[in-house]
């Protein structure tokens, strides 16, 4: 592909390169300029096209200036109005011209009328178009004109041979991919929108069909690469991992000893594991990284464990100090906000394998901390870090084991898809001890009864969270603030001891704080989502949620886990604020009705789309374009003919690769 410098900058943001990148640019919607419809039968609200002689034009100065175009084709008159407009267009639309213009009809001042049209100077027998206008996604200063000659030139010299066998296309019932890429980009017209959808419904199949393929190929191929590479075979004794079980005061769940006994398996291979362990708030993830770390140390190995923020990270410390100490191991602390001194130590005890655990936050990724044999790396939240950031602990060691953790649980058709290369663990049972929580909504303006209610269960002996999303006033949102809530409740509230924790405040502040309210001399705990995860206080029964609207469902359900882990009936009240969008309704309506995170998830990826749900810039994973992620039984059959082509044409199935990812599969996994 060929042209000038500006133009291939405009094409390169949207990614299309080669002649094949244009040619699977698939249209977003058409528009049809097959037929002329006469200014009578205009109907507003439709979008219609319609041939016409200019009879004047004027620019007039009121309201604002703008260009008034008067046209007229036997049957009626109508006006185009444009807003902005160069000379060029006021030049070119001279009484006399013929013209043809498409746009939204709309009934205004004048009469009827098309707002900003698209317009072109037509000769008196100039014959129609044969098949729809296609309107491409684009950027700016790339217009559809353009954009069309651009692909209509690639789509003759595009190389789009069939890279799927003949047999897997003719058992699937696919379509040929180049008649469905024509079809796409040059629709015949059709009268019925439902047939117009049938027309082109085997040709969208074929597409999504292929997209999903080059991503299971993909992910396949990063999976079979990752066993071929060796790692540490970590063969345990039991001694450490029997032991901990013994002094735990819980028994672990099915679930739990289903994933450990997988992890432990995967450890006990040459290659290395690539694990996802997901579960529900409070489904027990951290003992089962306790036994797998424990599991590392007896393989003669050292175990490393990185969180996002320092107060998850703090939490999975205690955790494991409380159970590895008493087995005589020692477990080290690393964050941010470790002394200078105490960091060097740590370094040259962890390089030097004095240290055989270490748990800590992106400081565990930093140039001067290296290891002398780390043998597992486990990342909790893993969407929270960057792609390089997961990277680089793993690259603290020659091709160690990696278990990652999410609290925020992955619907099947993302595991089917975007984890495909992963194992997946699921905890899927709650530990038993876990009171259901009650989920309340609250408008705003009962406030007053909020307050009471917080008063109520703190003579009661229990405590209670009060959740802000932002620290500082905000005129544009117009949100509460942590601060301006902090000093409302001790005012209404005198006789309770009330602290306050953001991520703004220094580490040693923010530990002191969560120390006195986990001893229960802080009774209402008013906190940003710093304490979205992590945050274990059994004895906190009720979570009040500022501006619940302004939350995600994943962060509604995180923080509403904080509450629920002890004996107490426990309360989440989500205070909102008139009037609500359709979006926020909606949010507040799922979470209101379940308390199934999985479920929690399904409907959330509905909601917002894989893009947002997973993250993708932070993910690494190439973003679906056509593929639908509710047709699982269109991913289940692409898994199935990506490993066919993978073992028997696996030219095939590099040529499939580089029409579809072209350049983006190395971002695939970290």
């Amino acid at each position: 592909m060929t042209g000038g410098s500006t133009l291939v900058a405009k094409l390169n943001r949207l990614g299309l390169v080669r002649d094949e990148d244009l040619a699977l640019h698939l249209p977003l919607r058409y528009e049809d300029e097959t037929r002329i419809t006469p200014i009578a039968a205009a109907i507003p609200g439709e979008i219609a096209q319609f041939q016409a002689r200019i009879s004047s034009t004027t620019v007039v100065y009121r309201p604002r200036r703008q260009l008034l175009c008067h046209i007229e084709d036997g049957t009626g008159e109508m006006v185009l109005r444009f807003l902005n407009f160069y000379p060029s267009q006021q030049k070119a639309l001279q009484p006399g011209v013929l013209i043809r213009t498409i746009g939204e009809v709309r009934g205004g001042f004048f009469g009827t009328e098309l707002v900003h049209p698209r317009f072109r100077i037509v000769a008196e027998d100039e014959s129609l178009p044969q098949a729809l206008t296609p309107v491409y996604p684009t950027t700016a200063g790339l217009g559809q004109s353009t954009l069309r000659r651009l692909i209509a030139r690639a789509l003759a010299q595009a190389e789009l041979s069939e890279t799927i066998p003949p047999e897997q296309l003719q058992s699937l019932d696919l379509a040929e991919l180049r008649a469905s890429v024509e079809a796409l980009h040059h629709p015949p017209p059709v009268n019925d929108p439902i047939q117009f959808e049938a027309t082109l419904r085997p040709a969208w199949r074929r597409i999504r069909f292929d997209e999903l393929l080059a991503q299971q190929i993909s992910l396949r191929r990063a999976y079979t690469a990752r066993r071929a590479r060796g790692a540490p075979v970590l063969e345990a004794t039991g001694i450490l991992s029997s032991a901990l079980l013994q002094q735990l005061p819980f028994t672990l769940t099915g679930a739990q000893r289903r994933a450990w006994q997988e992890i432990a398996s995967d450890l006990a291979q040459p290659h290395p594991m690539q694990r996802l362990l997901q579960g529900d708030v409070g489904s027990g993830k951290t003992i089962v990284a306790a036994l797998a770390m424990l599991h590392a140390v007896e393989g003669g190995r050292q175990a490393a464990l990185m969180a996002p923020t320092e107060i998850l990270a703090e939490q999975h410390y205690r955790k494991l100090v409380q159970w590895m100490e008493p087995l005589g191991l020692e477990l080290a602390w690393l964050s941010g906000s470790t002394r200078k001194p105490d960091k060097e130590i740590l370094a040259r005890r962890l390089a030097n394998g004095e240290i055989r655990l270490v748990v800590g936050t992106h400081a565990l990724i930093e140039e001067s901390i290296g290891f002398s044999d780390m043998g597992l790396a486990i990342v909790d939240e893993q969407h929270r870090f960057g792609v390089r950031q997961r990277l680089a602990l793993k690259q603290k060691a020659d091709s160690p084991h990696q278990l990652t953790m999410s609290a925020t649980p992955i619907p099947r058709t993302l595991a089917m898809s975007y984890y495909a290369d992963m194992d997946v663990s699921v905890l899927d049972e709650l530990p038993p001890g876990r009171t259901p929580i009650l989920t309340k909504l609250v408008a705003e303006s009962r406030r007053n009864e909020v307050v009471a209610r917080v008063l109520s269960a703190c003579r009661q002996g229990c405590q209670a969270y009060w959740v802000c999303p932002l620290i500082e006033e905000s005129e544009a949102l117009q949100l509460k603030t942590a601060e301006e809530t902090y000093t409302y409740l001790r005012n209404e509230l005198p006789d309770l001891s009330i602290g306050l924790v953001h991520g703004r405040l220094k580490a040693t502040e923010k530990a002191a704080v969560m120390a006195e309210f986990e001893a229960n001399r802080i009774q209402v705990l008013v906190a940003t989502t710093v304490i979205e995860v992590g945050v274990d206080v059994p004895n906190a029964s009720l979570m009040v949620i500022e501006h619940a609207e302004r939350f995600g469902l994943a962060q509604l359900h995180q923080l509403r886990g904080r509450v629920g882990r002890g004996q107490h009936e426990s309360v989440c009240i989500l205070l909102y604020t008139q009037p609500l969008s359709a979006t926020a309704r909606q949010r507040l309506k799922i979470i209101y009705e379940n308390s199934d995170g999985f479920e929690i998830a399904r409907q959330d990826l509905a909601l917002r789309g894989p893009g947002e749900f997973i993250g993708a810039r932070q993910s690494g994973v190439p973003l679906l374009r056509y593929a639908q992620l509710e047709d699982t039984v269109l991913i289940e059959q692409a898994r199935q003919v990506a490993e066919i082509l993978l073992r028997d044409h696996p030219v095939q199935a590099e040529r499939h690769l580089a029409r579809w990812l072209s350049g983006t599969e190395e971002l695939l996994k970290a």
